[in-house]
């Protein structure tokens, strides 16, 4: 007698059942921290070292710089935005690439879940929403870290959430779809290449214009630039039209992530 395995549901992107299934992932994610909770701690504590090393450390030697409208910033003004950004990048990538990757080739934990009335895209939207979800809980413990310290002044600064939740978005789609055709643990290396120069050259610690022009322009394509410029925006109260266009580059670069990785689990989780 033969046994006939169901393939792997693939499910709608959409509406209001997939939602509610894809919150499922969420909650399963949320219970397992509550005994892992150190691991959040070190995203939060991270983001608050650098500013307090590099930013006013270092920015001691700096000095100011042109601010919104020429008016002169002081150097720690002028890179903690861009450090928030970055807290929301690396929290969403961590668990669409390195803990997603566990769950998926070690602990086979997909092959469980699609045993209950959950597809793959119900899986991928879940897995995404947590890490962007991850991504803007750092962000806003910085937020909280930068009043504080006094670097905020605009009541645009409550945009500063939001704009990590786009961000977080972003790296989490484009994180889970890439993670998907990595096949062992020394293809995290082309993780790291990919994130290290994001974080070194999105103007996160000089103004884009101390760039040379070739290199200006490769950073203005990339996407935590567009965070950056979003974050630094809201949170100097710099705020107006042509930063829709940040948004949209963010918007567009998760769905397309989101996509492609509902599909490679649908293949790849097949019988």
């Amino acid at each position: 007698m033969s046994i006939v395995v169901a393939p792997a549901r693939v499910g709608r992107l959409g509406g209001r059942d997939g939602t509610r299934r894809s919150m499922r992932i969420v909650e399963r994610n949320l219970r397992a921290y509550r005994r892992m909770w150190l691991p959040l701690a070190t995203g939060i504590v991270e983001p608050v070292l650098f500013l307090l090393s590099i930013g006013i450390g270092v920015g001691e030697l700096v000095g100011d710089l042109p601010g919104p409208g020429g008016d002169p910033i002081s150097y720690r003004q002028f890179v903690a935005p861009g450090m928030m950004a970055m807290a929301a990048m690396n929290g969403a990538i961590f668990d669409t690439t390195y803990n997603f990757f566990v769950k998926f080739k070690y602990s086979h934990t997909y092959d469980g879940m699609l045993a209950t009335p959950l597809g793959v895209n119900d899986v991928a939207r879940g897995e995404v929403t947590w890490a962007l979800l991850r991504g803007a809980f750092y962000a806003a413990c910085f937020v909280v870290a930068m009043l504080l310290f006094g670097l905020v002044e605009s009541w645009w600064a409550l945009l500063a959430v939001p704009v990590s939740l786009l961000i977080g978005f972003a790296f989490a789609g484009a994180g889970l779809g890439a993670t998907t055709y990595l096949r062992s643990f020394v293809d995290f290396d082309f993780i790291t290449l990919a994130i290290m120069p994001l974080f070194l050259f999105s103007a996160t610690f000089f103004p884009l214009d101390r760039y040379p022009r070739w290199l200006e322009l490769v950073v203005q394509g990339t996407p935590l630039y567009q965070g950056v410029e979003l974050s630094r925006a809201v949170i100097l109260g710099d705020v107006h039209i042509g930063l829709l266009w940040h948004a949209l580059y963010l918007v567009v670069m998760g769905t397309i992530g989101l996509r492609i990785a509902a599909a490679r689990l649908a293949k790849l989780l097949q019988p």
